[in-house]
């Protein structure tokens, strides 16, 4: 090779290596730090910080730091939980070291039992009474001492499932906190599914229910362990506290709005009794949600479902939401109130109460109907007591041979001197028509609503006895019939022949 190609090939080398030699060692290095530093999780330092102390502390952290957060709670319950198996193998093994211990015990005792009658045989009859053998001896001792072995196991085995389930409790309180991270992080965009679905997997407790004293400790030691029995129990305590105590709410503030409406008297009767259920169902409805909160139920994801499928909920349930609305309107509007006797979408009666899709009517034979407030908005709405007054229209008829100003000075006499018949606005009666077989008087006395019915039964009882008393006939229909016989005609001559 020429030398000038060796010595630039040299050359060049050289100055590689001083480039590497001075540039990537510390860049490298700084790279390696960050990323170190970045790597580390903060808020494991304490594994059992208290929940409202780790919330703030996730609060101020991004996406990208949350997920090293998240890995390293995850990296801890990860932990736990492989204490938990080397725990439960342990318990595995002591349990099969009773099992070998309690069935070699039975056999020497079996052995033990065995030997004096394979040596009665070779024994004179005299010696019958003698001391046991020594191998009979030495099988009882040996079947005592595998027995001291089986117990010093269970010894064993119960000190195991007692830290199996203080590993179990610190597990559950390692979840607690993982979910608190893991819930920052969702909140910031990040995906937690994985996570979420780790935690699943390896939460719950398997028990063999063959071993009664696992099934016992286990149960036992749940029901003692601050994260098992005794915060459920203080949760389940919590939920029915808070239920007692929205109820007591939802009645004071019922009272509260019902004493509102009767100082004001701004509102129905209807709207009063609407309002005071809706509030008072709604506070019972917030309160079984907060309720249920206290059993560590996250009633999030059930709301953001309910929310996205509010638009199928709406059209399935259109012809009730159009209810609701007309219902609004009813109250918003009072074409009526409770006590009003109506005549609505084809029912005629006295309103009783309403909700927020039906209006229930009473009629005057004292059914009830269950009208849709939607029918009833859509329709046509008689108020038949709106008002506090009416008028009564009735027409009275005379003969035509009769005295047409004495039965008017009657009809105007049985007027001014019933009690019931108010004097503004005046009564009228008036010759009205003349009918085919009758002079017809329209009497329209004014009275008060509720004294409609016995001012119309009264003027007519009294109008019918004074015509009789005064000889003034009342006609009624009358057909006279008329019966003509036609003589029969006579037969032609030729017809005779």
């Amino acid at each position: 090779m020429p030398s000038d190609t060796r010595h630039a090939r040299c050359g060049f080398l050289a100055a590689m290596f001083v480039v590497l030699a001075v540039s990537p060692g510390p860049v490298l290095g700084a790279d390696s730090e960050a990323s170190d530093k970045k790597a580390t999780a903060k808020t494991t330092a304490d594994p059992w910080i208290p929940v409202g102390e780790l919330e703030l502390l996730l609060k101020p952290l991004t996406k990208d730091e949350l997920v090293v957060e998240a890995e390293g709670w995850i990296g801890l319950l990860k932990a736990k939980v492989s204490q938990i198996s080397q725990a439960e193998i342990a318990v595995k093994r002591k349990n099969r070291q009773i099992d070998e211990a309690q069935a070699s015990a039975a056999e020497l005792r079996e052995q033990a039992e065995q030997v004096p009658t394979e040596a009665e045989g070779s024994r004179p009859p005299t010696d019958a009474p003698a001391q046991e053998a020594p191998a009979e001896k030495g099988l009882e001792h040996a079947a005592q001492r595998v027995e001291q072995q089986a117990k010093a196991h269970r010894e064993k085995k119960t000190v195991l499932l007692e830290d199996l389930n203080k590993l179990r409790e610190e597990r559950t309180a390692l979840t607690d906190r993982t979910n608190v991270v893991l819930a920052a992080l969702k909140e910031k965009g990040g995906e937690v599914a994985e996570y979420e679905q780790y935690i699943k997997a390896v939460s719950g407790i398997i028990v063999d229910v063959s071993d009664t004293a696992y099934v016992w400790t286990a149960v036992l030691g749940w029901l003692k362990s601050k994260e098992g029995g005794i915060r459920w129990g203080k949760n389940i305590v919590l939920f029915f506290v808070m239920l007692i105590v929205f109820w007591i709410i939802a009645k004071i503030v019922e009272a509260a709005v019902r004493k509102a409406f009767s100082v004001t008297r701004k509102g129905s009767d209807l709207l009063r009794d609407f309002t005071t259920k809706f509030v008072r169902r709604l506070i019972l409805l917030i309160g079984l949600m907060v309720a249920v909160t206290m059993l560590e139920i996250n009633i999030g994801p059930v709301l953001a479902v309910v929310g996205a499928a509010g638009f199928v909920i709406a059209f399935a349930l259109q012809g009730t939401l159009s209810n609701f609305a007309s219902g609004l309107m009813i109250l918003a509007y009072r074409p009526f109130d409770v006590g009003d006797a109506v005549n609505v979408a084809g029912v005629a009666g006295s309103v009783e109460s309403m909700n927020l899709v039906s209006t229930y009517i009473k009629t005057f034979d004292n059914q009830r109907v269950i009208v849709p407030n939607n029918s009833i908005w859509g329709g046509v709405i008689t108020n038949i007591t709106g008002l506090p007054t009416r008028r009564v229209d009735m027409v009275f008829g005379i003969g035509y041979s009769d005295d047409a100003s004495k039965a008017k000075g009657i009809l105007e006499d049985i007027l001014k001197n019933h009690p019931k018949v108010l004097n503004d606005p005046a009564p009228v009666v008036e010759l009205h028509e003349l009918g085919d077989s009758s002079v017809n008087f329209i009497c329209r006395p004014w009275t008060k609503t509720s004294d409609y019915w016995a001012v119309y039964w009264d003027v007519t009882r009294e109008a019918k006895e004074r015509f009789d008393a005064a000889g003034i006939s009342i006609p009624f229909p009358q057909r006279d019939v008329h019966i003509h016989q036609v003589p029969a005609a006579k037969e032609p001559a030729a017809a005779r022949a």
